[in-house]
């Protein structure tokens, strides 16, 4: 027996000898970022290095130099996001927009923004998320005695998603943002199926992103290219929210049917909007308490 085990731990440490000389290619993985500490563990220096690997690790698989950032939260900002259904006509602009911004990958087809049409007299009853379609495909819209919903990560202040990760890849950040590691991430989905929104979406190939769609500015904990084998989300363009300016999709809506802005402010237009309109959120009863507000235009309280 002691000789069995003396000669087990001389192969295991041949082969770890071996498997730490040896190339990227060869291992078939990257060793540096398979040991890469968790993100909010990493010092300063240590989060400048893991970022200029990515850049030298997106221009060799891109052919482009990239902007990786890791921008921190401000000081005293919690984010709320608004949508006014009476204003939203169902032109999935924001989804285009998103795409484009965060590159999502063309195949397999990722969308982290779904438009759901109903009918309009559905509302009286309240919403069935189950019965939106989102699939509808008019000539023209919007449609007579339809409504529009558009859903993405709602940023729930009592997060499903993150209490049952089983590595912390997934947590709530000061600002408000459910971020996601995604070098932590392991692809087990626990989230998914944890999400009463279907806000997360899994890689199950290596994503395509077109060259002309491709964003090379980006952030860690954002719209950075993902991998195989992951989750990926919503993050209400952190990487641009967090220099002060809006989410790409507020910015295409043609109708202005979308707001954004800091909840600890009362001067706010999203606190302005919650404080004079009529505003829901989606399930309320699971006690997740969402940061993506709907409201009624032309409705007052």
């Amino acid at each position: 027996m002691s000789s069995s085990r003396r000669d087990f731990f001389k192969v295991l440490s041949a082969g770890t000898v071996a498997a730490a000389s040896a190339p990227t290619t060869a291992l078939g993985f990257d060793l540096e970022t398979f040991f890469q500490k968790h993100f909010r563990r990493l010092d300063e220096e240590e989060l400048t290095a893991v970022l200029r690997r990515k850049e030298a690790a997106y221009e060799k698989q891109f052919g482009k130099k990239f902007t990786v950032k890791a921008t921190s939260a401000f000081e005293d900002v919690v984010f709320g996001y608004g949508l006014d259904i009476t204003r939203c006509i169902g032109c999935r602009e924001c989804v285009h927009a998103c795409v484009a911004e965060n590159n999502q990958s063309q195949d397999p087809e990722i969308q982290w923004i779904r438009v759901l049409e109903f009918e309009r007299e559905s509302a009286i009853r309240g919403i069935d998320l189950e019965k939106g379609n989102p699939y509808y495909n008019p000539e023209q819209v919007p449609q007579k005695d339809k409504f529009y919903l558009p859903i993405a990560c709602m940023q729930c202040e009592d997060s499903l998603c993150t209490s049952v990760c089983p590595t912390g890849a997934t947590w709530r950040s000061d600002d408000g943002i459910v971020v996601i590691d995604y070098d932590w991430c392991i692809g087990c989905r626990y989230c998914m199926a944890a999400c009463p929104y279907g806000a997360r979406h899994f890689n199950w190939k290596e994503p395509s992103i077109p060259e002309d769609r491709l964003n090379t500015d980006v952030h860690l904990l954002g719209n950075a290219p993902r991998k195989k084998g992951v989750v990926e989300k919503c993050h209400w363009c952190l990487h641009r929210t967090r220099e002060g300016r809006y989410p790409a999709c507020l910015e295409a809506c043609p109708v202005g049917a979308r707001k954004f802005g800091n909840l600890l402010d009362p001067e706010s237009e999203i606190r302005q909007i919650m404080a004079t309109k009529r505003t829901f959120v989606l399930k309320s009863e699971l006690g997740t308490n969402p940061k993506f507000f709907y409201f009624l235009g032309g409705a007052e309280r």
